[in-house]
């Protein structure tokens, strides 16, 4: 009798629990940075004489991703966001059979974060949901910027971020350092672009508290998938050339490399 059955078969069931070990980390990255992002957004940022304002929100959500980064970013490469996915996936990092999971799990890990942060949050007596810490523009741009203005920065910024993804993760580029400069690159987003769209650059994070802030926030989401997702892909695209020109990556069984 062929043993090559049972070999096929004990291959699908180790397939199986890699790809339930890399969901796992990324609904717990993905839940830690918007749970850890969105609540200091909620909960400190003008907190009475100890608001920790902007500057701290943008340090909170790059440190969600250094922190979890080293702490699952072995496991599953550190995604935590659907344009990353996409962006890496792009690159030729990203298996083509981890994207569309990984990009449903971000997004349920986003909305248990959410959930989690509105039980909190509404503990306090007298408290006011406001925007949740949704992304918008125009009306709902923290400074009302114009939906062109919003478009434009979430595309670039996203961009940004893959290429720094992606270059610090590249062949050549420094080990075991890699969650630290991508870290830092989203808290410099955020210093950047809070005043514009309360900063996305990640479709997961923009959907959770807009279903929590109401229609119109639900209603601008489109702008928050397409901008990081178009900036991303277009990153991932020029990674193929700008980095290891000479290495075919088969994006089928290409292991991904961890941010960490």
């Amino acid at each position: 009798m062929s043993s090559r059955p049972r070999y096929a078969a004990q291959g699908e069931a180790d397939m199986s629990r890699d790809l339930q070990r890399r969901m796992m980390a990324e609904f717990l990255g993905t839940f830690w940075l918007v749970f850890g992002g969105c609540g200091a957004a909620v909960v400190s940022a003008a907190y009475p004489h100890l608001g920790i304002g902007f500057t701290g929100v943008a340090f909170a959500f790059g440190l969600t991703v250094l922190t979890m980064a080293y702490a699952v970013g072995h496991i599953s490469g550190g995604h935590f966001n659907p344009a990353v996915t996409l962006g890496l996936w792009a690159a030729g990092r990203c298996a083509n059979h981890h994207v569309l999971p990984y990009i449903v799990v971000q997004v349920v890990g986003a909305i248990a974060a959410s959930s989690v942060l509105w039980f909190i949050a509404s503990g306090q007596p007298g408290w006011v949901p406001g925007g949740f810490a949704a992304n918008g523009y125009g009306a709902l741009s923290p400074g009302h910027y114009s939906v062109g203005a919003c478009f434009l920065a979430e595309l670039l910024l996203t961009f940004f971020f893959l290429l720094i993804i992606i270059g610090t993760t590249s062949r050549g580029a420094a080990t075991g350092f890699a969650g630290i400069p991508i870290g830092l690159g989203l808290t410099l987003i955020h210093l950047i672009s809070i005043p514009i769209t309360n900063t996305s650059v990640n479709p997961a994070r923009s959907t959770a508290p807009a279903l929590f802030a109401g229609g119109p926030y639900v209603a601008q989401l489109w702008l928050f998938w397409i901008a990081p997702i178009a900036g991303a892909l277009i990153a991932g695209w020029l990674g193929r050339t700008l980095y290891e020109p000479d290495a075919i990556i088969d994006t089928v069984v290409v292991e991904e490399r961890s941010v960490a």
